[in-house]
This record gives C-alpha cells, structure tokens and sequence, in this order.
C-alpha cells in the first residue's frame, strides 16, 4: 500500500464516478464486518437461549437490532467507505447514519436488557459478564452520564465537537490519513451517538429516566447544531476540509460542489433521527400510559371483589339476624 501525497489518494485513484449500485457493492472494513457479525451472533445466542428457557422476547427489537446492524453494515462494509475516503458528500452520509440512525436502532433492540436476561449468573461470590455488566450500569460513572440534568450537558457538546471541532480543525486530516484513524472516528461517532439517544429513547434499564417531555426537549435541543453544521458547509465558498480537496480526477467531481452536497446531507439528515425519535417516544409513552391504566384497571377489579365480598357478608349477618 504506498501512500502519495496525502495519505489516501495511492487507494482511490482508479475510482469510477459514484453510483449507488458502486457505493453498495460490498468491500470495506474487515473490522467493521467483523463486528457487525459478532453483533448478529451474539444477539441471535441470547434470544434463542430466553426460548429455549420458555421466555418471550419481543420480535420489534430483534427487527430493530437486526436493522441497526445493517445500517452499520451497509456503512462501513461496503465500497462507500472507500468512497467516503475521497467524496465529502458520501462521508457524510456514513457519518450521519453511523451516528443518528444506527444508533436508534441499535437501542430498540434492548441489548443490555437482553444481555442482563440471558447470560447466566456466576456461582457465589464470582465474577462473571452478567455481574460485570450490572456493576457498571450502576457505577457512579453511569449514573453521571445519564443523568437527565447532566447528560444533554454532556452529550451535547460531544455531538457538537463531532462536527465543529473536527471538521473544521485538521484533526480530521489527521485522522483519515490512516485506516486505523477512520476507524476510530467511526467508532467515536457511533459510540456517541449511542450516549446521547440512550437516555432519550433506549429501552435499556438506564440508572436514571427522563419524563416524556423532558427527553423529547432534550432531543431536539441536539438537532439544530446539526443543521447550522450543514448550512455552514453549504454556504461555505471554499473547500473547508484538506482531505477532500484534490477528490481523484476519475470521479469526475468538483471539491466545492461535493462539499456543499456534504452540507445538504448534513443539514436535511438532521430531521430523521427527530422523526423516527418521536414516533418512539410516542409510542412507549402510549404503552406506558397503557400499563398505568391496566394497573389502575387491575386495582379496580380486586378492590371490587373485596367490596362484593364485603356486601355478601353484610347480607348473610342480616339473614342471620332475621331468624
């Protein structure tokens, strides 16, 4: 692998002009690959071990996690990722999915829960990955940054130095200079997004709950700083990234024209993690709702029969009395 100039150009010099058809052929990261596969395994042993115990697991979040790992899939392990080497507009579109759709999914489908139910539990007084896995979802760390009043102080700033910082600084650069550097990035942008969508809408046991309303001001106090980092890069009238601006001749693509479809990406992508966070939240505060009022119903019906009881009582003592 010899490197030219900067980093990456020695690699996608022979690239033909973007397609969708090219885009999704299948190449890319073996790690990326190889983790979507250890996801898939590992979901898939868990659920057939609560069957095979006789216990249920609902099919919308094998459907979520299964879909959530194929966002990752189709991000990273697919010739987009060499695309999204030397194209502004389809990197982008690799770090939007990785780090507001991928993650949506991949908490619908309750992986800790799922986690916490299936692995076995250690013998007395060891240490296994179920006692491991509890002790850090309640470590003091967890519950710091899931806390509803510190983790939109925490997240957001993270999702903002995720764009702005490393945009518009040369760490980007930097870090696409390398396979292992992207790696890392994508990661980080999936990890983050993970942090902050967990509190808003996982399913997950977090240490700490937001109400309904809360999590639905908190996500959209998040989305606008994607949409200005999108307006910015349209408006931009020269290339902003070093990386993307000699794009390789064979891709028939201008730099500053691949920059502001790169904003356009950013600035409209920032509307579907909203929507698809609102029909959830809609939809579990529903079922919540649902859950209270069966209670409620639940509580009628056995206060009900005391009341009956009572009644039948009160008749019998009477009938005793009239004889």
């Amino acid at each position: 692998m010899h490197h030219s100039g900067h980093g990456m150009d020695g690699m996608n010099m022979d690239l033909p002009p973007f397609t969708l058809g090219r885009g999704l052929a299948f190449g890319g990261d073996a790690f990326f690959l190889v983790g979507c596969l250890v996801g898939l395994g590992l979901y898939g042993w868990a659920v057939l071990r609560l069957r095979r115990r006789g216990d249920a697991w609902p099919m919308g979040r094998v459907v979520a996690w299964v879909l959530g790992v194929l966002t990752v899939a189709v991000t990273m392990c697919t010739k987009l990722n060499d695309y999204g080497m030397a194209m502004f507009s389809v990197h982008m579109v690799q770090h939007m999915i990785i780090s507001m759709l991928s993650p949506i999914l991949l908490l619908l489908g309750a992986p800790v829960t799922l986690a916490l139910r299936a692995l076995p539990t250690a013998g007395r007084g060891r240490k296994g990955p179920r006692e491991l896995l509890v002790a850090l979802l309640h470590s003091r760390y967890m519950r710091i940054i899931t806390h509803p009043a510190f983790n939109p102080a925490f997240t957001i700033p993270l999702f903002i130095a995720s764009l702005y910082a490393l945009y518009f600084t040369p760490l980007f650069d930097l870090l696409m200079q390398s396979r292992a550097g992207h790696i890392a990035m994508m990661v980080h942008f999936l990890a983050v997004g993970l942090v902050f969508f967990w509190p808003i809408m996982g399913v997950d046991p977090g240490p700490h709950r937001p109400g309904y309303v809360m999590r639905m001001l908190e996500l959209f106090a998040g989305m606008p700083f994607h949409a200005f980092f999108g307006i910015a890069l349209m408006m931009a009238t020269e290339p902003m990234v070093n990386t993307f601006l000699h794009p390789p001749a064979s891709l028939g693509i201008e730099a500053l024209a691949d920059q502001q479809a790169a904003g356009g990406i950013a600035w409209a992508f920032s509307e579907i993690p909203s929507v698809v966070v609102l029909i959830a939240l809609v939809f579990q505060w529903y079922k919540s709702e649902e859950r209270t009022s069966q209670r409620a119903d639940r509580a009628a019906d056995r206060n009900g029969d005391k009341d009956l009881a009572e009644y039948n009582a009160y008749l019998a003592s009477l009938n005793a009395r009239g004889q």
